[in-house]
C-alpha cells in the first residue's frame, strides 16, 4: 500500500512558483522537494537558491548538490536554521555538467570516496536528519551491492532509490531486482522512484515491491498533474481544473519576475510532460508548441482543452 508520495524535483521545472500553484489546485503529494540547491566555497546561496526554501515550508525538503562533505554540512545548518528537519543529498542526477564535477551520480563512481564523504558529514554535530536520492550504480547495475553496503552504514531517515544506473539517465526499463537488493541492505524507510506514469502503474509496482509504501513521481505528475489525487483514490483532472492550473501557473511566474518570453518558454516546457495525455491532439499541442506570444498561446490551449 502506498502511503506517502513525494513530488521529485526537476531542474528548471519544480521551481517554488510551480509548487505552491500544483499543492493549490491539485494536492495530493505528501512532500516537495526543491530542484538542487548549489554549494559554493564562499557558502552562501545564490538569491535564487533562498527563494527555493524561504520562507520556511512544512511541505518542503530542500535538496542540496555538493560533492564536498564540508559544503553540505554547512549548507545542512543553513538549511537548519530556518526551521527545516531534513536535508536531501542529490546523488542521482546523471547531467553531464553536473557529473563531471564529480557530483550528483558522479559521486556514485567511487564507492570509497562516498564512505569518506558520509563518514566526515555524520561525525558533524547539530545537523538535521540526512536523506539521499541515488541511483543503483554509476556505468552497471551490479555496483548497487557496494553501494548498498556503504548507504547501509549510515543512519539516513530516508534513502530514495531510482533503479537505473546514471549511464541510462531516463532509457530503459527500471531495474527492480537491483533495487531490491539495495533496500535489503538499508535499516531505515526505503522511497521508490522511477516511471511512475498512471494509477496502474503505481499498483503494479506497489505490488511488485510489497514492503515498499513510499513512492517519489517526477515526470509523472508533471505530466498528469492530478496523478497523486488519482494514486490516492481521487479524481482525474477536469478540464476546468486543468485551465484553472495552467492560467494560476502563468499568473505565478509573473509573480515571480519572469519575463512574458520566459514564461512563454516555461509553459511551453511543461507542455513538453503533458502533452502525452493527449495522444489524438497532436495538431493542437503542435499550435501550442508554434505560439509566439501569450495570446497566441492562451487560444492554442483554449482549443485544446
Amino acid at each position: 500500500m502506498i502511503e506517502h508520495i513525494s513530488f521529485a524535483p526537476l531542474e528548471g521545472i519544480t521551481v517554488a512558483a510551480f509548487r505552491h500553484v500544483h499543492r493549490d489546485v491539485f494536492g495530493g503529494a505528501d512532500t516537495y522537494y526543491t530542484p538542487f540547491l548549489a554549494t559554493n566555497q564562499h557558502h552562501h546561496f545564490k538569491h535564487r537558491d533562498e527563494r527555493e526554501y524561504l520562507p520556511y515550508d512544512p511541505q518542503l525538503i530542500p535538496q542540496v548538490l555538493t560533492a564536498n562533505a564540508v559544503d553540505f554540512i554547512w549548507a545542512a545548518r543553513e538549511i537548519a536554521s530556518a526551521g527545516y528537519e531534513e536535508v536531501n543529498l542529490n546523488l542521482g542526477c546523471p547531467s553531464p555538467t553536473v557529473v563531471t564535477k564529480g557530483k550528483g551520480s558522479g559521486m556514485l563512481a567511487d564507492p570509497e570516496r562516498l564512505n569518506a564523504f558520509f563518514e566526515e558529514v555524520f561525525a558533524a554535530e547539530d545537523l538535521p536528519r540526512i536523506s539521499v536520492k541515488t541511483r543503483i550504480g554509476y556505468n552497471d547495475a551490479s555496483e548497487s551491492a557496494a553501494l548498498g553496503e556503504v548507504l547501509g552504514r549510515f543512519p539516513f531517515c530516508e534513502v530514495i532509490i531510482h533503479p537505473r544506473v546514471r549511464t541510462d539517465l531516463y532509457k530503459g526499463t527500471p531495474n527492480l531486482e537491483a533495487f531490491r537488493a539495495m533496500a535489503a541492505q538499508l535499516t531505515c524507510p526505503v522511497c521508490y522512484n522511477g516511471d511512475i506514469c498512471t494509477p496502474e502503474d503505481a499498483a503494479r509496482v506497489s505490488k511488485e515491491l510489497p514492503g515498499v509504501s513510499r513512492f517519489m513521481i517526477g515526470r509523472g505528475l508533471v505530466a498528469d498533474p492530478a496523478l497523486a489525487r488519482e494514486i490516492k483514490g481521487g479524481d482525474p483532472a477536469t478540464v476546468e481544473e486543468m485551465q484553472t492550473y495552467l492560467d494560476a501557473m502563468w499568473d505565478a511566474y509573473r509573480e515571480a519576475n519572469f519575463a512574458e518570453k520566459d514564461i512563454l518558454f516555461k509553459m511551453k516546457e511543461l507542455w513538453f510532460y503533458m502533452g502525452s495525455r493527449y495522444p489524438d491532439r497532436e495538431d493542437a499541442l503542435a499550435r501550442i508548441r508554434k505560439s509566439k506570444d501569450p495570446d497566441e498561446y492562451r487560444d492554442a490551449v483554449r482549443r485544446l482543452l
